[in-house]
C-alpha cells in the first residue's frame, strides 16, 4: 500500500459519514442533509455498485414508486423498471441533492468514539484518506460477498458467482447452480443466447418466489428438454473440462466450459465485528435499535439489508430506503440541547 495520503474531508468534521452508496446509503445522506446536517457518502465501488453489477437486462420485481428516495419521482416507461433506468434515476437524485459522494474509497478501519470518529480509507490506487465524522452509518449491503459452494475446483477462472451478460457463453456448456431468481434469469438468458444450459439445485424444485413471469418460462424450458435440470442434486467437483454432480440416481459427470454459482450472498460480518457490532442468533441479526437504527456501538447506525443479518431476503430497497429517515431523525434529536 502506498504511504501517500490524499487528504481529509475539507472544511472540518462531518455530521454523518455513510459507508455504502446504494439506495439505502444515498437515502441516509439525503435525509441527513435535509435535516441541516453535513453528510458524505463513500463506497469501494461506483454509485449503486450492486445494482451496476446486476444482470445487464434485469427487470426489477417492484414498481418504480417503491424504489424512490428523497421524494424524487422515478419515471419509467415500463410497468417495472429496468436496471439501466434505476442507475440513471439514482445518478440524477445524487446530482439533484448535490451529494458529496466519494466513489472508489474502501473503508480500512476506524477509531474514536461517538461524536468523534476518524475513518481510515484507501482509494483505488492505495492512497490513504481520513474522514472525520461525528456519526457513522453503515449501508454496505451484502452483494459483494458470494456464498461459497465449497467444492474442489470452485476457484477455477471459469467459475463465476455473478452473471452479467449471456453473449460470451454462446455455444458453450454452462452449468447454473441454484434455483432462485438469479439462477433462473441466468439459465434462461444463457439458453436464449445459444448456450447449452444445465441447472443444478439442491431442492426438489424451483423456488416458489421466483418472479412470476420467469418461473413458468423456465419450467417450460425444462419440461421441453431445452434446459436440462437436476433437482435434489449438488455439484461435487469442478475440473477444467467437466462438472461432477451428485444426483438421486448417482454421480454424473457433465462436459463443461463455464459454471455460474448463483448461490446467494452475505454481509461482511467480519468487518462489522471489527467495529464492535454484535450479532444475535443463528441468523446473525445485528444488535440495532428498531426506532433509530443505532447499533450497540454508540454513534454507529445500520441501514439497508445489513439490518437483516443473514436473512438477506427480509430487507430490500423498498423498505431499506426508509432507514435514512429514522437515522436522520435520531441525529437531529441527539443534536438538540438538553433541557436544563
Amino acid at each position: 500500500m502506498s504511504s501517500q495520503t490524499v487528504g481529509t474531508v475539507q472544511d472540518g468534521v462531518l455530521d454523518l459519514l455513510v459507508v455504502g452508496a446504494g439506495p439505502a446509503g444515498l437515502s441516509c445522506a439525503i435525509e441527513a442533509q435535509r435535516a441541516g446536517l453535513r453528510a458524505a457518502v463513500m463506497d469501494k465501488g461506483c454509485l449503486c455498485n450492486s445494482i451496476f453489477h446486476y444482470p445487464a437486462h434485469m427487470t426489477f420485481f417492484t414498481t418504480a414508486e417503491l424504489l424512490e428516495i428523497g421524494d424524487i419521482p422515478f419515471s419509467s416507461i415500463n410497468a417495472k423498471p429496468t436496471r439501466s433506468e434505476a442507475l440513471e434515476y439514482y445518478r440524477k437524485v445524487a446530482a439533484y441533492y448535490k451529494l458529496d459522494v466519494r466513489q472508489y474509497y474502501r473503508m480500512e478501519g476506524m477509531e474514536g468514539v461517538d461524536g468523534g470518529f476518524t475513518v481510515y480509507a484507501t482509494d483505488r490506487f492505495g492512497r490513504r484518506a481520513n474522514f472525520r465524522t461525528r456519526k457513522l452509518a453503515l449501508a454496505t449491503g451484502y452483494y459483494d460477498l458470494p456464498n461459497s459452494i465449497g467444492v474442489p475446483g470452485e476457484t477455477l477462472s471459469k467459475v463465476h458467482h455473478y452473471y452479467y451478460d449471456p453473449h460470451p457463453y454462446n455455444s458453450s456448456d454452462v452449468v447454473v447452480i441454484g434455483g432462485k431468481n438469479s439462477a433462473a434469469i441466468a439459465a434462461l438468458e444463457l439458453w436464449r443466447h445459444g448456450a447449452r444450459v444445465t441447472l443444478v439445485h439442491r431442492a426438489a424444485g424451483l423456488h416458489e418466489h421466483i418472479k412470476y413471469w420467469i418461473k413458468p418460462d423456465l419450467e417450460n424450458r425444462i419440461k421441453n428438454g431445452e434446459i436440462k435440470a437436476f433437482f435434489s442434486s449438488h455439484v461435487a467437483e469442478i475440473t477444467t473440462d467437466t462438472v461432477a454432480i451428485e444426483t438421486p440416481e448417482g454421480r454424473k459427470t457433465l462436459p463443461n466450459d463455464f459454471v455460474f454459482a448463483m448461490t446467494g450472498y452475505h454481509p461482511d460480518f467480519t468487518s462489522l465485528e471489527k467495529l464492535g457490532i454484535r450479532f444475535e442468533g443463528p441468523e446473525r441479526l445485528p444488535v440495532c435499535n428498531p426506532e433509530t437504527r443505532e447499533s450497540n456501538v454508540a454513534g454507529i447506525y445500520l441501514a439497508g439489508v445489513i439490518v437483516g443479518g443473514a436473512r438477506t431476503n427480509d430487507i430490500f430497497i423498498e423498505n431499506g430506503r426508509q432507514h435514512g429517515k429514522q437515522i436522520a431523525a435520531a441525529l437531529q434529536a441527539s443534536s438538540q440541547p438538553k433541557d436544563a
